[in-house]
Parts: C-alpha cells; structure tokens; sequence
C-alpha cells in the first residue's frame, strides 16, 4: 500500500493542491494527514475536497489548532471517503491504522496525557491483529530526536508508551515544524514529523 502523508497544513490552499497533484502522481492508496488542518480553527474550506476530487481517501486526525468539532464537521461533510481517525481506527488493505489528535499545549483540542493513551488503546484494540500498523498523532513521542528539535514543545509520554506497548511499524506525526522531514527508529518503530512536509511510504 502507498500513502502521501502530510500534516501542519494550517489552511494553506496552494500547499494543499500541490499535495494533491502530488497524491494524483504518485498513485497513492491513501492521503494521510497528521493535524493542524486549519489554522485556529478557520480556513477549512479545500483542505480535504482537493484529495476526494482525484479520488483520494484521506484519513486524518485533528490537532492543537482543530476543535473536535471541526475535524467531525470536516468529515460529516465529506462523507465516507474522509475519516476523522481521533479515538478510532481504519482497516485498508490489511494494514491497522488507528489515531489520536491534539496535543499536551495549544489554543483549541489540548489532552492530558492519559487521555491520549486511552484514545490511542480505544483505536488499537480493533486493529491489534493486522500484519501491519499504522499509528497517527499530532504530538511527537517524549524521547525522541524530534522533541529536541524544539525548545517549545515538549514530546508526549503517551505517544512513546504507546509506541512501547502497541509497536506499530510505523508512527505519523506532526507538530514541530522545526523537524519537518525527520526520520528516527523507537525500537522497531519507524517514527516520521511529516509537519509542512510530505513523505511518500509504501507498506
């Protein structure tokens, strides 16, 4: 399977037609995005639509500038073909993709930590017998070459527990964009900031 995953987006228009095209080209299976769709909650609109229109499934996850209800408006109205993964999970093609959004910090969805370990459980659990998984977040995990790419933001705990307990082979997230394009190894795990970047992955 061949995904285009992105995140931090923040309501640019222009960097989302180009992912787009990108998407289009490439001949992915999917489009994933990793929050902060919108920025401060506004400027919603063509940040999913651009995909659909080159029949894209996207799945995505809100982060610290979406509300809950943003992301589930966002895929209310795009219906099936746009899953909001926050506290859920997806199966495609034999691969387990499950998510959880937000953040520790920031102006809307803001989580305690156990929350994110619960919300990341709640997905897991229905995807815990694929070959294959896929774990999304906003956060980056505590520990990681990405939390000290920033002075700012401190990694989740959750994200690195959940890495430990659930070893998906692979972990999406955003957030700093500082380590856009970071790549790093937590144990078997493939742990990628996907922030203002956009990466290529066939699994």
């Amino acid at each position: 399977m061949k995904i285009l995953a992105s995140g931090d987006l923040h309501g640019d228009k222009k960097l989302t037609e180009r992912l787009a095209e990108k998407a289009e080209k490439e001949n992915v299976d999917l489009v994933i995005l990793a929050g902060d769709i919108s920025h401060f909650d506004a400027r919603t609109e063509n940040m999913i639509g651009p995909f659909l229109k080159r029949g894209k499934k996207v799945l995505f996850v809100p982060g610290n500038h979406e509300t809950l209800a943003t992301a589930d408006f966002l895929a209310e109205v795009y219906g099936p073909e746009a899953k909001n993964l926050h506290g859920y999970s997806v199966l495609h093609k034999g691969v387990g993709i499950f998510g959880c959004g937000g953040a520790t910090i920031g102006p809307n969805l803001r989580l305690e930590e156990d929350e994110i370990f619960e919300l990341l459980q709640k997905g897991f659990k229905y995807v815990k017998d694929s070959k294959k998984k896929i774990m999304v977040t906003h956060v980056h995990p505590a520990e990681s070459i990405i939390e000290r790419m920033t002075e700012f933001f401190r990694g989740s705990t959750s994200v690195r527990k959940a890495i430990d307990k659930f070893k998906p082979d692979i972990l999406l997230c955003a957030h700093v964009h500082e380590a856009a394009g970071i790549e790093e190894k937590i144990g078997n795990t493939r742990v990628i900031n996907v922030s203002k970047s956009e990466k290529i992955i066939e699994i």
